[in-house]
């Protein structure tokens, strides 16, 4: 008698992706600017970011994980991007990971794959998405990446010099990062339960002894943080419009 082994139904198909926007934030490096509704060419961040994600072709939905104070303007923010895909705005946590565990929870029972995306990264392209997508689709658990070009230095709390880290193997992490859906929610809830401090999702999911892969990022995906984001974002959409 022959057996054949079944490969996971998720890997026949093109998996449901529900894209994650973390938009709770506080905005508290912009001296009293909200980064989410700061304009960059005549547009608001956030919508631009929005809009990159519903170019994406292997985005499914989105979900929006506001503040409460800011659930109206949010939404209205929404509704102005013009979005094709179905979008969801809920209530966030009061930290990041809550936030996300909160839009992970409402995501679509079919949800695959989780990408979650800083609303503050406008000018991640929908191609550059997919391919993050893509290498999830391929390892459960996948986020882009830069090499680091600074050397880096560890100090203690005096200031004094502890070390200085192989840059050959550091990188800066960017967003989407995308996993599988089990994995994602798994993480979170681990985290948020052990009031552990994570930066990022990866780093939640590492927790749990998941590999996770980067996969090529763009210098160009930048967050915006500080009001010098916003100059720097101008330029870079200045320079793209020169590319067209």
């Amino acid at each position: 008698m022959k057996f054949f082994w079944k490969k996971p139904l998720w890997k026949k198909r093109r998996p449901f992706c529900t894209a994650i926007v973390p938009a709770a934030g506080s905005s508290t490096r912009m001296g009293g600017i909200n980064k989410l509704t700061a304009e960059i060419g005549g547009v608001p961040v956030l919508v631009r970011t929005l809009q990159a994600i519903d170019a994406a072709q292997l985005v499914d939905e989105i979900v929006v994980a506001a503040s409460e104070a800011q659930l109206v303007e949010i939404a209205g923010l929404c509704k102005e991007a013009g979005l094709h895909k179905p979008v969801k705005v809920i209530r966030g946590g009061a930290t990041r990971l809550e936030s996300v565990l909160a839009a992970a929870s409402e995501a679509n029972a079919k949800a695959d794959l989780l990408a979650v995306h800083d609303g503050a990264r406008p000018l991640i392209r929908p191609e550059e998405f997919d391919e993050v997508v893509r290498c999830a689709q391929r390892t459960y658990a996948a986020a882009p990446a830069v090499p680091v070009t600074d050397t880096i230095k560890t100090a203690d709390a005096n200031g004094l010099v502890t070390g200085t880290p192989d840059r050959k193997s550091l990188y800066a992490v960017q967003t989407p990062q995308v996993f599988r859906s089990e994995i994602l929610k798994a993480a979170l809830q681990t985290a948020v339960r052990d009031g552990a401090e994570v930066t990022d999702d990866c780093g939640a999911v590492e927790r749990l002894g998941k590999q996770v892969y980067l996969t090529a990022g763009s210098r160009e995906n930048i967050k915006i943080t500080t009001p010098l984001d916003l100059v720097v974002a101008e330029t870079i959409l200045e320079q793209r419009g020169r590319e067209v």
